[in-house]
């Protein structure tokens, strides 16, 4: 009788374990270098935002995404408890990109060279206007009009920049524009 339970149980033991271990992709390379993403990250995230998957080319960016895909917001939070859209916003280029980012939109806004909609590219910043608010959220352009973001009812998510809701709050965006240190402008 006991041997009929425990196997089975066994065999549940070693599925959780094991399934709980697939769904996170895994971030190979070092911030800043492109590398192939894992093939089930390429099919997921090709699907979500209607592209080919040959186009999903970043998978330090992709395997972060889904690292990070459905956190819930927490003001202030900068770990898988809770993150707020700044703070992603900062880990994201800093884990992906190797670019450090001050920690708040209002100082990112700052950060940037100015974009039309048209030019955005991968890591791009786009920036939203709530509550009356200049500058008061900010996401991640991916690419085909999408961008990840923080969303204070929903978590980490990836949407559409033209979506409804948002697009109407949509009020710059642009390239993150590296830092020169005292020590890179006194030598020119």
């Amino acid at each position: 009788m006991i041997k009929r339970f425990y196997l089975p149980s066994l065999f549940a033991i070693v599925f959780i374990f094991s399934a709980c271990h697939s769904k996170r992709a895994v971030m190979k390379g070092t911030p800043g270098e492109i590398v192939a993403p894992q093939p089930s990250i390429a099919e997921k995230y090709s699907s979500v935002m209607g592209v080919d998957a040959g186009a999903i080319q970043n998978g330090r960016l992709y395997a972060f995404i889904d690292q990070w895909m459905g956190t819930p917001y927490k003001f202030g939070g900068l770990d898988h408890d809770g993150v707020d859209c700044s703070g992603l916003a900062v880990l994201l280029e800093q884990q992906v990109y190797g670019i450090n980012l001050p920690r708040t939109t209002g100082q990112q806004v700052n950060m940037i060279k100015r974009k039309y909609e048209e030019e955005l590219q991968e890591g791009d910043l786009v920036f939203f206007d709530y509550d009356g608010k200049k500058f008061s959220h900010v996401g991640i352009y991916l690419q085909n009009g999408y961008y990840v973001h923080a969303s204070a009812t929903k978590g980490v998510i990836i949407v559409k920049l033209h979506d409804p809701y948002t697009y109407k709050y949509f009020s710059r965006c642009g390239s993150v524009m590296p830092v020169m240190d005292a020590d890179s402008t006194s030598s020119k």
